[in-house]
């Protein structure tokens, strides 16, 4: 928001200096994000008058002008190529040694063409006022009077220009007038009255019928729509102080009817729009726009409509996106002689809604999705009218209004007592009575207890710790009294929680196998998340941030892949992953799932990755991420190895190198494995990669240690015993399901069991294979003898026959 210094003072009466204006600004939160000083840059430039313009003799496409730049002194001569340059304009000067800003260049005394120029005439671009540089600056012959002074004084240039940063809950002052009051509630100055109109009701009805069209309940879209038709106007450029204004915050001033209509925009925070009444086929109305439909808008672009945007069309067809942008078919030019005034109340989050998918940002759009003062649409309609009377005459209709602005009126239940409470201020009664007064809320009652009313403008107001806010922003956080908080006596007991220590262990865990941890969005494309068994409505944003972004995601892996793509686009080859973040399977909070997930690209190893003399590293595949999981869950307090291993893992990994860790049937630990070649060209991700995902929620509460002191570790002193059995299985038994049976044979002694061979062929049998294990037996008490390690060798054998239906290899 910008905004001069003058501009300010048309209804904030101070005497206060700039520098304590800005100061105040930035003490009652609305920060300062520059003060602009254009009268030093632009302070040699003076308005001058083209006496006499001749071709100049060397050149066809230059002048030759004898300009007056002083009252009383002679004419000095110019070389000026600007095809406007005439005898008789009024333009702006620039003397020998002026810096020109818009060119970087400092004026010097040499001749063009034969001619010497002893100055120059100046386009707007020159002086960077805007980007016009079709010919030179030409002024209104009203100001012959002022040859001589300063450009920047003649067209309030020389004006400080103010920028605020404004947060979305302050609407109120996207107009000078707001932050006028917030500094008069703050002791700057004294707010002016609203300014008395003249007779602006006209005497005839007004010529265009104004019409409000939607579907029960949706009323609100456009609520309120006023409008006035003005005939007989002179339009054409608007005054001096008017431009200047406008080109002072960076406006491009267009046409009188217009530029006030901007005006008003940033004078009282109140969007208007302006059309041609001769344009206007039949009536106004406000409805939504039928799929489909299109219109030129004022920016020369062509906008596509669907069902849920509000327009306003007439009877021919023209339309504009309500509250956004107007029609290029319906603007106004010079040429317009009869206008039609629009003053209309729009809902925010429908014109919000409306812009994201146009695709367009205005100032309008700017000011009605944070919410404009409702109850200042027939008092909008009728300054817009009084000043285009004034600038561009005509005689107006009677105003003519359809429907009703929202009138809610928030109450609050207040005690000026919550002001130090809250806030920690010592505010007496009728300082805070007054600074809300003075902030346009109307207070009954005497007590400290007493009932509030928000004013129409402040949508942001909703309880009694928005008052104390209020005051206390208005007074100064800068003297909130500092004091230190209680503190415990002792030290203070563990605060994580058993989800936080956990998150903590697998982190560090994690990062110590050589994963390097991603922060990844929570949102992607629908197509992805249905691949990967989300894509529910429910899930889906109302307001996306982008078209890729828009499903609340059902796993970590999406962005994990896609992440490691992304590193290996830009030359990082082989990274490992990993995530530690929610996942949504639904809309209810069961449904949000906390999940550590990693991925290991390529040759991503643990023990390096890459090509190296010795050979290249093998990509990482199954056993890779196997290992990371039992890590993990180890670090967890989990005995992995009693955890049940089974092939029904989603259909996003490889189905022969996959896995599903389980706790009974029910309770899933982690699913891991390859990623399935067509889900890599899906993401189009390069592979190989493995994946794996941990369900921290799933798993059971770690067990408490108890008092008891650790049993001292055992060292054994007795040699273990190795023997190695060969099985004949069925094809379809799994390997880890032969080892467990093996090692519960017997507990007591066999510490271990590990595959080491793994044979097929005709001499096993069609569906059959061989499994070779090797199993430790560990001695306790005393060496074992023969007889006795065969009755454990037998036990092996019997339980395997009983868990898988293997026999001996013969």
């Amino acid at each position: 928001m910008k905004f001069t210094f003058a501009w300010l003072k048309d209804h904030l009466d101070t005497t206060a200096p700039l520098d304590a204006i800005t100061a105040k600004l930035a003490s009652i939160g609305l920060e300062v994000e520059g003060v602009e000083d254009r009268g030093a840059r632009l302070a040699a430039f003076t308005l001058a008058r083209v006496v006499d313009a001749k071709q100049h003799p060397n050149a066809d496409r230059l002048r030759v002008a004898q300009v007056e730049i002083a009252k009383g002194q002679p004419p000095v001569e110019v070389v000026c190529g600007a095809p406007n340059c005439r005898t008789g304009m009024i333009g702006v000067f620039a003397p020998l040694g002026t810096l020109i800003p818009g060119t970087g260049l400092t004026l010097e005394k040499k001749p063009v063409r034969g001619v010497v120029s002893n100055g120059m005439l100046c386009s707007e671009r020159e002086l960077e006022l805007s980007d016009e540089h079709d010919g030179i600056i030409e002024l209104d012959q009203s100001l012959a009077g002022r040859i001589g002074e300063r450009y920047v004084d003649v067209m309030g240039l020389g004006d400080p220009v103010i920028e605020v940063k404004l947060t979305p809950n302050r609407p109120d002052c996207t107009g000078v007038r707001g932050i006028a009051r917030d500094l008069a509630a703050a002791g700057l100055g004294k707010l002016k009255p609203e300014p008395q109109l003249g007779k602006i009701e006209g005497d005839y009805d007004c010529p265009v019928p104004i019409r409000l069209s939607f579907p029960p309940g949706e009323e609100h879209a456009c609520s309120c729509f006023a409008g006035r038709v003005i005939q007989g106007i002179r339009n054409g450029p608007s005054p001096a102080w008017l431009q200047g204004r406008l080109k002072a915050i960076g406006q491009r001033p267009i046409n009188a009817v217009v530029d006030i209509t901007n005006y008003i925009q940033f004078d009282r925070g109140r969007p208007l729009h302006v059309y041609d009444a001769n344009k206007i086929n039949g009536g106004i109305t406000a409805r939504f726009a039928r799929p489909g439909e299109k219109f030129l808008a004022l920016d020369n672009k062509e906008y596509v409509c669907d069902g849920e945007m509000t327009v306003i069309a007439d009877d021919g067809g023209h339309v504009h996106l309500g509250g956004i942008i107007g029609s290029y078919d319906t603007g106004s030019t010079e040429a317009t002689t009869n206008v039609f005034i629009e003053c209309a109340f729009f809902d925010p989050l429908r014109t919000a809604a409306t812009g994201r998918r146009a695709g367009v940002q205005t100032d309008a759009r700017y000011r009605f999705e944070r919410g404009v003062d409702p109850a200042y649409v027939r008092p909008g309609l009728d300054l817009a009218t009084s000043m285009m009377l004034e600038i561009v005459g005509g005689k107006p209709s009677k105003a003519r209004v359809a429907g009703a602005p929202p009138s809610a009126r928030t109450v609050i239940a207040f005690d000026f007592g919550h002001v130090p409470k809250l806030a920690g201020l010592d505010v007496k009664e009728a300082d805070a009575r007054r600074i809300l007064e003075a902030l346009g809320f109307a207070i009954e009652g005497k007590g400290p207890a007493v009932k509030v009313t928000a004013p129409s403008w402040r949508p942001d107001v909703h309880g009694a710790a928005d008052l104390v806010e209020e005051v206390a922003r208005i007074v100064g956080l800068e003297t909130v009294p500092p004091a230190a908080m209680p503190r415990a006596r002792g030290v203070t007991g563990m605060v994580l929680t058993e989800t936080q220590r956990r998150a903590r262990r697998v982190r560090r865990l994690l990062a110590a196998r050589g994963f390097t941890e991603a922060v990844i969005w929570s949102f992607i494309p629908q197509p992805q998340a249905e691949h990967f068994g989300g894509g529910e409505a429910a899930l889906e944003l109302d307001n996306p941030i982008s078209s890729e972004m828009t499903t609340m995601r059902p796993s970590l892996l999406p962005g994990l892949l896609t992440a490691a793509q992304r590193n290996r686009n830009r030359g990082f080859r082989e990274v490992a992953l990993f995530e530690l973040g929610q996942v949504y399977r639904g809309d209810r909070p069961e449904d949000q799932l906390l999940i550590a997930g990693g991925v290991r690209d390529g040759a991503a190893l643990t023990s390096g990755h890459g090509r190296h003399w010795d050979g290249s590293a093998a990509d990482a595949g199954f056993f890779d991420v196997k290992a990371d999981v039992v890590a993990a869950l180890s670090a967890l307090g989990i005995d992995a190895s009693k955890a049940q291993m089974t092939r029904d893992a989603p259909g996003w990994y490889h189905p022969g190198r996959s896995a599903t860790l389980r706790l009974g049937p029910k309770t899933v630990l982690a699913q891991l494995g390859e990623v399935h070649p067509e889900t890599l060209r899906m993401l189009d991700v390069a592979g190989p990669v493995a994946a794996f995902e941990i369900f921290l929620d799933a798993l059971p509460a770690e067990k408490r240690k108890t008092s008891k002191a650790r049993p001292a570790l055992v060292a054994q002193d007795l040699p273990a015993v190795r023997r190695d059995f060969a099985f004949v299985v069925d094809d379809a038994v799994a390997a880890g399901d032969l080892i467990k049976a093996a090692v519960g044979a017997e507990r007591a002694l066999i510490t271990g069991a590990t595959v080491f061979d793994v044979f097929t062929g005709a001499s096993v049998g069609t569906g059959k294979k061989s499994i070779a294990i090797e199993v430790t037996i560990q001695p306790r008490e005393k060496t074992l003898t023969d007889p006795e390690i065969e009755a454990v060798a037998g036990k092996i054998v019997a339980e395997v026959a009983r868990a898988t239906g293997g026999v001996i290899r013969g």
